[in-house]
């Protein structure tokens, strides 16, 4: 795997108001994956901005209805998760962890202002072991689904997915951690509660997301359970900068 960070230029207006959409942030971010065709046809990427080309659902299924999509479809092998964390004395980086190593220059080739550095990339080869610690840092959307009983006909509704209650925020964490190979403790674990905008349209009507920050120290349980984790990322909205795994040594 690859990570990268990158140094958004919160000097300039252009900057700034790219931040404040992280679906905006998120589009820009495939265009350093871009699929063979689209390289093939706009090599320097000179061609105008067209929502199609980015689909919601970055799933191979989805670019089989869209082959003119920007990006490479999003697989174990090809995906990619990011972070917006704000720095000391206002800055923001951005950190990116991909399953290949990004074309920085042709996602930001006609949007070099957005940034106040070139890119940093580097190889991320991560080897855990049983009992390890690891201190940690998660943006996470912690969301649960309601009203998924059986309908009349025996099938299972999909249901709605709603905001996890601020006091119920660790706990949240400490269940999807058991599944994910690796274990928190409430006392090394702080939270912080907060809401994204988010907004897919040109229209204004966005909509806010719960998102909470962890920091904290973690116990891997199950060492290649817990690789798949890093990989995969932990819960949904991905596509919003949610999910990635930040680890470190103790």
């Amino acid at each position: 795997m690859f990570l990268s960070l990158l140094h958004v230029n919160v000097g300039s207006d252009p900057g700034r108001l790219w931040l404040r959409n992280v679906y905006r942030v998120h589009q820009r971010l495939c265009m350093a994956f871009p699929s063979k065709e689209r390289k093939e046809r706009d090599d320097n990427f000179l061609e105008p901005y067209k929502p199609d080309e980015f689909p919601e659902d970055g799933s191979v299924k989805a670019h089989l209805k869209r082959p003119e999509a920007v990006h490479v479809p999003r697989t174990e092998d090809s995906g990619f998760l990011f972070r917006i964390d704000p720095q000391p004395r206002g800055r923001v980086m951005i950190l990116v962890q991909s399953a290949v190593k990004p074309d920085w220059d042709y996602a930001f080739r006609n949007a070099g202002y957005l940034l106040a550095a070139p890119p940093q990339v580097k190889m991320f080869e991560p080897c855990f072991a049983e009992e390890q610690h690891l201190r940690f840092r998660l943006m996470a959307n912690p969301t649960r689904k309601i009203d998924t009983k059986s309908g009349p006909n025996g099938q299972r509704r999909n249901g709605k997915r709603v905001p996890v209650p601020a006091d119920q925020l660790y706990e949240w964490l400490s269940r999807r951690a058991e599944s994910a190979g690796f274990s928190i403790d409430k006392d090394s674990t702080t939270v912080q509660p907060a809401y994204i905008y988010v907004n897919r349209t040109r229209n204004g009507n966005g909509q806010s997301l719960r998102s909470a920050r962890y920091d904290g120290i973690l116990k891997i349980t199950d060492p290649a359970r817990f690789q798949q984790t890093v990989v995969q990322g932990i819960g949904p909205g991905k596509a919003f900068g949610f999910g990635l795994l930040s680890l470190a040594k103790v």
